[in-house]
């Protein structure tokens, strides 16, 4: 007679034939119960801190279309990782977030390291959290996790898991599920849009990041070309959904409603297709849509549609809403396509440091490979990354969905990870603030021990710049602790194990470059940057 399966044998099995088979983690004391006898076919991936853990989880499903599966400590832990939790939920992340929990025997006695309203602590930042009832629940409860997690919108979902649950009898094999992980656009209102936009005489196209992670990259091109019209990015997107170079490419929307207003104006009908209407930031105050102009939105998520102040939503894939607009619009055949956008560069040559942002990422322009993914984590240096590293590929530029920092540094590492599951080879290019670089540095060993493909490009202004920024447009003087002395970035990444070089000039910056790229490993570049405010409104 055969011996009965656990809850660990049935729920590891489970995960097995779902694919989720990569771990993200800090191991405690209340998950050691979950880990033992970890399987030689899953790979755990230490991350030296729950925030971290998350950010790698994040970029890595981003990167492979899987869900990754993240295991927190209970409580604190759970607290650690919650900053990163936000950039997933925002990002529509489907990851799989498990803490442990103490034992149900003690849990009305409240012990060390219980969790008293587990399932309360990560909203509203998870889709769906829960703790099961009993342990022979919990396969079933992965189950729905995963469904959850991969429905429209995905994001991330929560587990709390008592820790004396994994050795409990399970009642039988798992029941796998197949759910669908796309909703197809109301065919009727989808040919209302098109009937508008046929008639519309100027219209303008925003494409944001959910036509990217839908897969329609290809389709926004083919839309946009038919179209004949300007093409904007979302503002402060987490992932890009056009090509930066193509002639029909005007740039990114403002962040501010004024900013927004004028850039609308002269256009009859604005068509945002996966994009919030619209991503604010700084408030700076205007009509959302000035006279004369309409708006149609589409999108998966319908908070984002249910939140728009102006236009008329329509919920959908939008890749399937993309590929059946364009066969469904009419365009007149004398409709003159816009003049190609005009980009801001300003060649300064050789420079020593420090250097502006600007002549860092010209030099980065020269050297950085075509094929080369980009994480992005210096908001203030945002206009000059825009302006000499422009985005020509599907997933090739990822930044946080949440606006915290702290995300990027990680994420470039689960974006190496990521493409190394799925036989990808290029290099991560992640520019990073020097402030942003601290949130997340423990992230570094993680990236030495995988001996990953990035070049981490830190630029050292000595200052929190977007702060200041914010500081001026508030009328706010005399805030404190704004500049940044004393950070020795080098010598703690050298301690990490990376290679470490501060960069002295832009011909050293091509040089070291060009080296990390034949590194077996990651490094860290550390260039002074000159102190500069960028414009917010």
């Amino acid at each position: 007679m055969s011996e009965q399966q656990t809850v660990h044998d049935v729920t590891f099995d489970l995960l097995r034939k779902l694919g989720v088979t990569t771990v993200f983690g800090n191991p405690g004391s209340t998950e050691q119960t979950f880990l033992q006898n970890f399987p030689d076919d899953f790979e755990y991936v230490l991350a030296l801190q729950e925030a971290s853990a998350v950010a790698m989880a994040d970029a890595f499903t981003q990167a492979t279309g899987k869900p990754a599966l993240v295991n927190l400590h209970t409580a604190a832990g759970t607290g650690n990782g919650m900053g990163s939790l936000v950039a997933a939920y925002r990002a529509n992340t489907p990851l799989i977030i498990t803490a442990g929990q103490q034992t149900r025997e003690m849990s009305i006695v409240d012990p060390y390291l219980n969790n008293p309203d587990a399932t309360e602590m990560p909203k509203p930042w998870v889709k769906w959290s829960y703790e099961p009832a009993r342990a022979e629940d919990v396969p079933a409860a992965f189950m729905q996790a995963y469904a959850m997690a991969m429905q429209e919108p995905k994001g991330p979902v929560f587990l709390s898991i008592p820790l004396d649950d994994w050795d409990k009898p399970a009642l039988g094999p798992a029941v796998v599920r197949t759910v669908s992980n796309r909703v197809a656009p109301d065919a009727q209102r989808l040919a209302e849009f098109a009937e508008r936009i046929s008639a519309a005489q100027r219209p303008m196209l925003v494409l944001g990041p959910e036509v990217d992670r839908a897969g329609g990259w290809d389709a926004g091109i083919a839309f946009a070309e038919k179209l004949r019209a300007p093409v904007y990015g979302s503002a402060l997107s987490d992932r890009v959904s056009f090509p930066e170079d193509h002639p029909l490419y005007a740039g990114p929307l403002g962040m501010t409603i004024a900013d927004v207003e004028n850039q609308v104006r002269g256009h009859d009908l604005v068509i945002v297709i996966g994009a919030q209407v619209f991503r604010y930031y700084p408030y700076v105050p205007g009509e959302y849509l000035p006279e004369g102009s309409e708006l149609l939105q589409i999108t998966s998520d319908p908070h984002m549609a249910g939140i728009a102040p102006v236009g008329d939503s329509l919920v959908g894939d939008v890749s399937v809403a993309l590929t059946q607009l364009t066969d469904l619009i009419r365009v007149p055949a004398d409709r003159e396509p816009p003049g190609p956008l005009v980009r801001n560069r300003q060649s300064e040559g050789p420079v020593q440091a420090p250097m502006s942002s600007n002549a860092v990422y010209e030099t980065l322009s020269t050297v950085k490979p075509d094929d080369a993914a980009v994480v992005m984590e210096s908001t203030s240096t945002m206009p000059d990354l825009f302006n000499w590293l422009p985005t020509t590929r599907s997933g090739s530029f990822y930044a946080t969905g949440s606006g915290g920092i702290g995300w990027g540094l990680p994420a470039a590492v689960g974006l190496a990870l990521g493409d190394r599951a799925r036989g990808v080879d290029r290099t991560i290019v992640a520019t990073i603030g020097d402030g942003s670089f601290q949130y997340s540095i423990q992230a570094l060993w993680t990236a030495a021990q995988h001996k990953l493909p990035i070049v981490f490009v830190v630029l050292r202004n000595g200052e929190y710049a977007i702060l200041k920024s914010f500081a001026l447009l508030e009328k706010t003087p005399n805030v404190p602790a704004l500049d940044l002395p004393g950070l020795d970035i080098a010598s703690v990444a050298a301690g990490f194990g990376c290679r470490a070089v501060n960069v002295d000039s832009t011909d050293m910056l091509a040089d070291e470059f060009k080296t990390a790229l034949e590194a077996d490993g990651p490094t860290v570049l550390v260039v002074p940057t000159v102190p500069q405010l960028p414009r917010l409104g």
